[in-house]
């Protein structure tokens, strides 16, 4: 993984734990209300004596992971996940994505023979089922999202992410959707000279193997047999998982234990000051040996950069420049500052080539 992905990768982490920060619950005089939760919690009392805490800690505490679990799964994942690949999140209009009709018809057979398990699930037999099927009349697709996409000299891949296990009815509907999307996105590339011979790739994505004993490690078919009715729908091959999906995505082996390790270095107990301070008028006069070591621990190295170049900005004299200079690397959010990295690297730039 290159500076530039781990940069990328650390300010999503970055992100993710200063909102966190900021929506902390204050347990102690802000506790939600919620009569029914704690009317209930009132039976495990003795039980939280174990850990420490009561039944008000807890529903604030709940909530708040809650927001956590969203926002890795709503956010987190895909934005990482695009890093890695130089993909995007898509979203494809059934009026410009037109499937047969034949296609259509094939996929509503093959659905209830999957769930009634006449069939199981192949890919290779799919793609050759949706191919057969490529004729005659054109009828509107489903609008279908895909979390991650990207394309290359050789395949279109898309991704459809999940953090949680889906349940029958859900694996049901997401593997119809995919049926449609790939004969979709078949017929809308066939249709262009250069890419007639770029193969399709739909797979569904698990960012973790909750049944693996280790972080990183996975085990497809626990996984498997660990979901209703999954196996039913998905092949093995479909499927993309824990360590399998990460390293896929970025061509790289290990990708997912290098992830950890970056939330590793910038989550510790001194992240929420070293933000403010970063953020702070001056930071960088102030104590630059300590601004740099923690953009350094945090994999920012656009900011390395600028610090290594820093005596370059003393005799500037452009206002706008300057403006840049002295503004903080994020704003309030946690969002980084790109357009002061952007307008800083290029002077360093133009400074080095004169």
């Amino acid at each position: 993984m290159d500076d530039k992905i781990k940069q990328s990768v650390a300010l999503e982490i970055i992100k993710v734990l200063k909102s966190r920060f900021d929506s902390f619950p204050d347990i102690d005089t802000n506790a939600r209300n919620a009569p029914f939760h704690k009317a209930f919690l009132r039976a495990f009392r003795t039980r939280f004596s174990g850990i420490h805490t009561d039944s008000d800690k807890l529903v604030s505490i709940s909530s708040w992971l809650h927001g956590f679990n969203t926002t890795l799964g709503q956010t987190f994942f895909e934005n990482i996940a695009n890093s890695l690949c130089a993909g995007q999140k898509r979203k494809f209009s059934g009026e410009e994505f037109k499937i047969y009709k034949k296609q259509e018809e094939v996929i509503a057979e093959h659905m209830t023979d999957l769930k009634n398990g006449q069939l199981s699930p192949e890919v290779a037999a799919e793609d050759d089922m949706l191919i057969k099927a490529a004729k005659g009349e054109l009828v509107v697709g489903t609008n279908f999202t895909a979390d991650c996409f990207f394309e290359d000299d050789e395949r279109i891949v898309a991704i459809e992410l999940k953090s949680v296990r889906p349940n029958s009815g859900q694996t049901r509907d997401e593997k119809q959707k995919i049926l449609k999307a790939k004969a979709a996105l078949r017929r809308y590339y066939n249709e262009i000279p250069a890419c007639r011979n770029k193969k399709i790739y739909y797979y569904f994505g698990f960012p973790f193997d909750p049944t693996a004993k280790t972080d990183t490690g996975y085990c497809k078919e626990s996984f498997i047999n660990n979901m209703i009715e999954f196996s039913k729908f998905c092949a093995p091959d479909e499927i993309l998982l824990s360590d399998e999906l990460w390293s896929f995505l970025s061509g790289e082996k290990g990708t997912m234990a290098q992830i950890l390790n970056i939330i590793n270095d910038i989550s510790d107990d001194s992240f929420y000051e070293d933000f403010n301070f970063l953020c702070s008028s001056h930071a960088i006069d102030r104590d630059f040996k300590r601004y740099r070591n923690i953009v350094l621990r945090w994999h920012l190295s656009d900011e390395v950069r600028i610090l290594d170049n820093w005596e370059k900005f003393a005799s500037i004299s452009d206002s706008k420049l300057k403006r840049q200079i002295y503004s903080n690397i994020f704003d309030n959010s946690g969002k980084f500052n790109a357009k002061r990295s952007d307008t800083l690297l290029a002077f360093i730039n133009e400074y080095l080539n004169e």
